[in-house]
């Protein structure tokens, strides 16, 4: 029972660290990749952290995992039953909503202050590059998944799968900066061409 506890509280505490470190990330404050911030945010020591994680490597890699967990698989859930053009559009609209979200911009943060060069960031992020890189994996998996019964050639929608998030980051971007572009339009504009694309790939 008492060990019970003590995994519990364990936890509950590597818990609250990685909300600090998302929480940290995602205000864009000077220091907000400092290890040592963040376990002041969380109330605790950066031995604490370090005990938790390993190092800064780890907590990172930490944080990309926690934050991948809440997200769950995005495109293949975002639409399951639709058309093409609904699948496409659900996809866009969920991205368009949650790329201001708090983990988003705590990830976007983080990837601003990496390096790079990606042999850089291997080399002096093993953990952290290994988790960006299973995202990619996992990113393109889920879209593969959510137009598998579609019949669209998977090699199109492999393609589609790596702009999308670029496309994406670029409209938010517009809206954050603010603009004269129709962003709803603009977005309109993405989805049918998304569409185009993959519905000239169906056999017939």
């Amino acid at each position: 029972m008492t060990e019970r506890r003590t995994n519990r509280r364990g936890q509950a505490s590597r818990e609250s660290m990685l909300d600090a470190a998302v929480h940290a990330l995602a205000s864009g404050a000077p220091g907000s990749v400092s290890g040592n911030r963040i376990a002041k945010d969380a109330g605790a020591t950066w031995g604490t952290v370090k005990y938790q994680f390993g190092d800064i490597d780890g907590l990172w890699a930490a944080v990309l995992r926690h934050t991948a967990e809440r997200r769950g698989q995005m495109p293949s859930h975002a639409v399951p039953h639709g058309t093409l053009a609904e699948r496409v559009t659900g996809i866009l609209d969920v991205m368009y909503d949650g790329l201001t979200a708090t983990d988003s911009r705590a990830i976007e943060n983080l990837r601003a202050a990496l390096p790079r060069d990606r042999a850089e960031l291997e080399r002096l992020y093993p953990q952290t590059a290994a988790e960006l890189a299973s995202w990619q994996r996992t990113w393109i998996e889920d879209c593969q998944k959510a137009f598998a019964d579609l019949d669209v050639d998977p090699a199109r929608v492999r393609e589609v799968a790596l702009f999308i998030p670029g496309a994406m980051r670029g409209i938010t971007s517009e809206r954050q900066l603010g603009t004269y572009i129709d962003l709803d339009e603009a977005r309109r504009g993405l989805s049918k061409a998304i569409v185009a694309y993959l519905e000239n790939s169906q056999t017939r």
